[in-house]
């Protein structure tokens, strides 16, 4: 059983920047795909950033650029680095772990239906960015 707690998001405005944390306690998973999720009213759950055992990042095209994921081995923390923000990228965020898959392997954020395959998410941060 793996838990995670997100801290961080709030509100900015256009251009700002925000850091999100989520921190993993339970059962180590050292080889786990760790990724941040977003979702609004009325759309389904998007994945914006993934980060294999191995320090490989995968990103969605609306954050490429601007959206860094990154992880503290020694702290069990991830954290998602949100740069030049604008109102598009208001949202609930979440972050979510992936249990080993040697088939998958860290699938990258849109990969098709990957929000069904997770195995554990975080409580959600809500992020809003206004002109």
């Amino acid at each position: 059983q793996i838990h995670l707690m997100q801290s961080g998001g709030g509100s900015v405005q256009t251009g700002g920047s925000l850091r999100l944390s989520c921190a993993a306690s339970g059962t180590p998973c050292s080889k786990c795909c760790m990724s941040w999720f977003r979702q609004v009213p009325g759309k389904e759950r998007e994945g914006v950033a993934s980060i294999a055992n191995d320090g490989t990042t995968k990103y969605s095209d609306s954050v490429r650029g601007r959206f860094t994921i990154a992880k503290d081995n020694a702290e069990n923390t991830l954290y998602l680095h949100m740069n030049s923000l604008n109102p598009e990228d208001t949202a609930v965020y979440y972050c979510a772990a992936l249990l080993p898959d040697i088939s998958l392997g860290c699938p990258r954020p849109d990969y098709p239906n990957y929000r069904q395959l997770i195995d554990y998410w975080g409580q959600g941060t809500q992020v809003t960015v206004s002109d």
